[in-house]
């Protein structure tokens, strides 16, 4: 499995606005093969941000890269630049990807990376 997250760091005040363009932003990510979830996640406030990590995972690093590379993501980016100004960033996003070695479930089932 492999996990792309992206990193975002909101200025103060723009949090709901923020929220806001990822509930209502068109995905298209369940039509991509190997995709498997996405996950907003909200953490820590600081005094002059509040953090925010978009977490996809994917079946294999090949098909994130394929999905980047897609019609899909060409669609559900298009409309990025509409945004400009509804919210304020201390700088663009942060991308992080990580190949999945360990993955143990609730059950206590684990399974290794070969």
């Amino acid at each position: 499995m492999y996990i792309a997250m992206n990193r975002f760091r909101v200025v103060p005040g723009f949090e709901e606005a923020f929220e806001e363009i990822w509930r209502t932003r068109e995905r298209h990510l369940s039509t991509v093969p190997g995709y498997l979830e996405f996950h907003m996640l909200k953490g820590p406030k600081h005094e002059d941000h509040t953090l925010y990590a978009s977490h996809t995972l994917w079946e294999t690093q090949e098909h994130f890269t394929a999905w980047t590379k897609s019609e899909q993501f060409r669609a559900a980016h298009a409309r990025a630049g509409e945004n400009k100004g509804k919210v304020e960033y201390l700088s663009g996003p942060h991308f992080e990807g990580f190949e999945v070695i360990i993955h143990e479930d609730a059950k206590g089932n684990r399974a290794e990376a070969a």
